[in-house]
Parts: structure tokens; C-alpha cells; sequence
């Protein structure tokens, strides 16, 4: 998983007015939920760009005031009308415990049902995985190639060293549907 720095400070003043004060100065109110309770703070808009319109998930080196810690983005909220960061959610972790966290999903390999005529459908984009935060992958590598026409493939057949796939085994992650010129072919 990659490393992204963001340094923040401690905020005073909680509610609706304070964060829209804050906004207005290029502010964005945030939280850091761990064990130890919740703590409030801004981060500047412009250090957030590059770690929220990615599909990568960061641990993130988070200094706020000076007190550096571990944490991953759990949820971003954004203005229903112009998508403006309106509050960010950070979690709070030790390098030493496992962690859940969304990673996003690659299909590779070329399927058989592709190969007889048949559409690759993926039909999840990311699946939530628990380990440790240096163990997990930058994204899910999920081979294809052995589904045929109207095959699946769903979460209980993938297995990933040192990860625990939290998703239900039922989940289909990627199948080959049938075209009209593979139904012609047979």
C-alpha cells in the first residue's frame, strides 16, 4: 500500500457555521476516530487533490499539530451540487494491527468464453480486504482465464496471501456472458 503525507492542525470550534468558515478559507474539517476517542482538525484543500481523486488507497502519515500518527481515509463527504470536500473522515491505526480497507480490483488474462465470442463482465470494482497495512496490494490482481461462456467467478475462489477477503463468497467478482455471435457459433 502507498504512504501519502498530510499535516493538519487541531480545530476549536465544532458546527455547522465553523466548518463553512472554514471552507471559505480553503479549510476542510476533519475527524480522527481511533481507540483513543476522536480528535478534530483541518487539512488544506489543496494538500487533499492527489489523495482524493485517485483510485489508490493510501495509509496515510497524518502530523497534526506535530503528533504524527497512522490513519486511512474512511469517508469523504462531497457537495450534492458542485461535488465541493465538505468533511473527512480519517481512521486511526498501529502498523502492528490489521486493518479493513477497500482495494480496487484488475481483471488480467484472457478469458476462454472471450475467446469462443463471449463479453468479460466485471462486477465489482473494489473488494474489502483485512490485514496488515504493509501487506496489502495496491490493487487486487484477479485472473480470468479460465472462465468460460456463462461462467462466473465470485470471491470464495480467490485467495491472497497474508489477506482475508471480507466480502460474502457468493460475491461474483467477473463473468462471461454470451453474445449473439457466440450463440451463433454453437
Amino acid at each position: 500500500m502507498k504512504e501519502y503525507s498530510l499535516s493538519g492542525t487541531k480545530r476549536a470550534e465544532a458546527g455547522k457555521k465553523a466548518a463553512k468558515q472554514l471552507r471559505a478559507q480553503g479549510l476542510i474539517p476533519c475527524n480522527l476516530i481511533g481507540k483513543d476517542g476522536a480528535q478534530s482538525f483541518t487539512v488544506k484543500l489543496t494538500d487533499l487533490r492527489n489523495l482524493l481523486y485517485t483510485s489508490q488507497v493510501y495509509a496515510v502519515n497524518l502530523s497534526i499539530d506535530g503528533v504524527e500518527c497512522k490513519a486511512i481515509l474512511k469517508e469523504a463527504q462531497f457537495g450534492p451540487i458542485n461535488e465541493e470536500v465538505l468533511h473527512l473522515d480519517f481512521l486511526k491505526f498501529n502498523a502492528d494491527e490489521p486493518i479493513s480497507v477497500a482495494i480496487p480490483v484488475k481483471l488480467e488474462g484472457f478469458a476462454e468464453g472471450v475467446k469462443a465470442g463471449g463479453k468479460l463482465v466485471k462486477q465489482v470494482r473494489s473488494l474489502t480486504v483485512k490485514g496488515l497495512y504493509t501487506q496489502i496490494p495496491e490493487r487486487l490482481i484477479v485472473d480470468v482465464t479460465p472462465i468460460g461462456i456463462g461462467k462466473t467467478l465470485n470471491v470464495a475462489s480467490l485467495k491472497y496471501e497474508n489477506l482475508e477477503i471480507l466480502n460474502a463468497p457468493s460475491v461474483i467478482v467477473a463473468g462471461v456472458k454470451a453474445t449473439r455471435a457466440s450463440r451463433q457459433n454453437n
